[in-house]
């Protein structure tokens, strides 16, 4: 037990002692944060960045010209027919040439290189738009009174619980699943490619041969896991917290110059139905954080330490084991995409479908096995995972673990010592079945 523990004490300080961790560390929250910002800006201001789209409109239809142009979309309407509009567009400076026919049917979108979906999209609304109106007034119907009486609705969404209703902050649990389950897929690559670098490195260097003769295979490849696996972990605490901070302080300048008890009060009024005039300042920044209470963040934290552990410890494992059957990374292709297989599908299929229904069975059975729980439950646990599953996903996934780490080493204490011969699927059967 003392040689394991000097073992994850040597790879815990020489990494934490690196300038790049510690510069790392306390950067990577605030570029997040910066990205974030740059991206948000640019959502909210798209049309500022767009291609301004310049469309010739050919209606023989009549019904068309009504058109309304934007800030990245320009209608214009040349004279002449459809085929002399056709022999000039390339000539033009026009990007697109919408025909339509005098029936409606079959309009032509002309490019002058592939169209993007947006622009088709906005051009197909504003025709339904038109058209709807052009039918409604020859049925009789107002379209005054019909456009007055179809307001879109929203609807607030708020939670039952022991202690009454609240927010259900359907938004920040997206946000924070999101977060921790990207947080999930880098660490088990990052952390679990240093601790295969880290072992070629010492098999290259036949530092190995040394090291062997004072500790036995599986303590040194339990070592080296643990103490890189405990590196990410502080990383990871510490830009928790940095983020923390971070999002505290910008909620709290958000909410300068605001009178929350005025906000609360005119809320209040405005549920009960009363007609109220607007707060002074913004709600976003009380909004905001009202939602992020409703997320019980030490329990999140605690389940994603456990997944970031366990996770780390299982796909590390494999890694170790790989990283002691190569004599270089190059030699690691091969059996990396094996690996990595489980965490890209998990990934893609949380983004898509586990996110948007995380009781569905599909999102159980991926929080169930082993090799997909670590990613696929910190995207489940916001929207209130319950106790049992989570249970059931831990214990296969300590499980699972001992398993893999228990295959792993019989690989890793005959790969460790070999040396010039490319192993081969076949040959890491061959290790795992030999004797002590």
């Amino acid at each position: 037990m003392n040689k394991i523990l000097l073992i994850i004490r040597r790879e815990y300080m020489t990494r934490v002692k690196k300038k790049s961790f510690i510069v790392m560390t306390f950067l990577v929250p605030f570029l997040f944060m910066a990205m974030y910002a740059v991206i948000f800006y640019v959502i909210l201001n798209k049309e500022e960045f767009a291609e301004v789209e310049k469309i010739a409109v050919i209606d023989d239809s009549g019904s068309f010209r009504s058109l309304k142009s934007s800030t990245s979309i320009q209608y214009n309407y040349p004279a002449g027919t459809v085929e002399e509009a056709r022999a000039h567009f390339k000539k033009s400076d026009n990007n697109y040439l919408l025909i339509i026919p005098s029936d409606k049917r079959n309009i032509l979108l002309l490019s002058q290189k592939k169209p993007g979906i947006s622009t088709v999209a906005s051009i197909e609304r504003q025709l339904s738009r038109i058209n709807r109106t052009e039918k409604l007034l020859a049925a009789g119907i107002d379209t005054a009174i019909v456009n007055s009486k179809s307001n879109d609705l929203s609807i607030t969404a708020r939670q039952l619980t022991e202690e009454g209703e609240k927010d259900a902050g359907a938004w920040v649990a997206f946000g924070v699943a999101m977060l921790f389950s990207i947080m999930i897929y880098m660490s088990l690559l990052i952390y679990g490619v240093q601790v295969m670098r880290g072992v070629i490195e010492e098999k290259t260097n036949r530092i190995i041969e040394v090291v062997i003769s004072s500790v036995k295979p599986f303590q040194l490849m339990l070592g080296k896991i643990i103490g890189v696996g405990m590196v990410g972990l502080t990383q990871f605490l510490l830009w928790i917290a940095l983020s923390a901070i971070s999002v505290t302080a910008a909620g709290l300048i958000l909410l300068k110059d605001t009178d929350v008890s005025k906000i609360k009060t005119e809320q209040i009024k405005n549920t009960a139905g009363v007609q109220a005039a607007p707060a002074a300042g913004s709600t976003v920044g009380t909004d905001f954080l009202e939602s992020l209470n409703t997320i019980p963040w030490t329990y999140t934290i605690s389940v994603f330490i456990f997944y970031f552990l366990f996770g780390f410890l299982l796909y590390s494992s494999i890694f170790a084991a790989v990283g002691s059957a190569v004599d270089s990374e190059t030699d690691t292709q091969q059996f990396m995409l094996p690996i990595i297989m489980p965490l890209i599908f998990t990934s893609i299929i949380s983004i898509n479908v586990v996110i948007s229904n995380p009781g569905s069975p599909l999102a159980f059975w991926l929080s169930i096995i082993p090799f997909t729980s670590p990613i696929a439950m910190m995207v489940r646990i916001p929207f209130d995972v319950p106790a049992w599953q989570l249970a059931l996903s831990m214990s296969l996934m300590i499980g699972g673990f001992l398993v893999i780490t228990w295959i792993a080493a019989r690989i890793y204490r005959v790969g460790i010592l070999m040396y010039g011969k490319k192993a081969t699927y076949k040959e890491l059967v061959k290790w795992f079945f030999y004797k002590e």
